[in-house]
């Protein structure tokens, strides 16, 4: 059985982690797996939008720490630095973090550890009811190194990122959701369908906008005000191309009215 099953229908790409009896935890042949899909689906000119999921009862239960603890016992002083340039979770944590198009998480069970930064890397998080998070990697001894201190800290903020990291508890789906670390929560039934509801919204915008767009607020992350009005600015403006693609739009907006 492949341990990730990538389905692509009508400009979408639905990634599932496939090692439910493992509660989808990242060992190297799931995340070189999911390297190549993230590659696939920057590259491939008919897909616009991802949702990233998980099957049977997690998300992600983050790094497989039977083969992700010996690995790091003995590597050498260079092996992180070598490391640095593709993070777990196939790149969209750290190494193809910067594909445009849109990637949503339809959160269906626990996402902790490297499972938490998984969904973090996403753009949209949908999360069921029954989900939970956290970040457990400081019961183990380790912390966040995949991206996930900076995008709590972005997301939720200081406060929000040193009390869930200091304390390694588990955050419940309604919780995450008032910490603004995930934006809607369904029942466990309706997330995938809730997640492809808003990649149907995406795709009845402009693909060349959005994508823009979210370049747009990666780049100004973390740059002084003056440094991101003028990158807004420069991106926005020059993101319309030829505008027939604006001409066609208003020309059917004006048509409505």
């Amino acid at each position: 059985m492949s341990k990730l099953v990538y389905d692509r229908q009508d400009r979408i790409a639905l990634i599932t982690l496939n090692r439910p009896e493992a509660l989808n935890a990242l060992d190297d042949e799931l995340n070189d797996e999911l390297w190549e899909v993230w590659r696939d689906f920057a590259a491939d000119p008919a897909l616009d939008v991802a949702i990233l999921t998980g099957a049977g009862r997690a998300f992600c239960a983050g790094a497989d720490l039977k083969s992700f603890i010996p690995k790091w016992e003995h590597a050498t002083l260079l092996d992180p630095r070598r490391n640095a340039a593709r993070g777990l979770g196939g790149g969209i944590t750290r190494g193809q973090h910067r594909i445009t198009k849109p990637i949503i998480a339809a959160i269906n069970g626990h996402a902790v550890g490297a499972g938490f930064e998984l969904a973090l890397a996403c753009d949209i998080r949908i999360a069921a009811d029954s989900a939970s998070f956290g970040v457990f990697e400081v019961r183990q001894g380790l912390h966040q190194g995949d991206g996930g201190l900076v995008r709590l800290v972005a997301i939720a903020g200081v406060a929000v990122a040193l009390e869930l990291t200091l304390t390694g508890r588990a955050v419940a789906a309604d919780e995450a959701l008032r910490l603004g670390l995930v934006n809607r929560v369904v029942p466990a039934g309706e997330v995938l369908a809730t997640a492809q509801s808003y990649a149907n919204m995406i795709l009845g915008n402009s693909q060349q906008a959005l994508r823009s767009a979210k370049e747009t607020v990666l780049d100004i992350i973390g740059r002084p005000l003056d440094d991101a009005l003028r990158l807004e600015s420069i991106n926005g403006y020059s993101s319309v191309g030829d505008f027939a693609e604006v001409r066609e739009r208003l020309a059917r907006f004006f048509a409505r009215g």
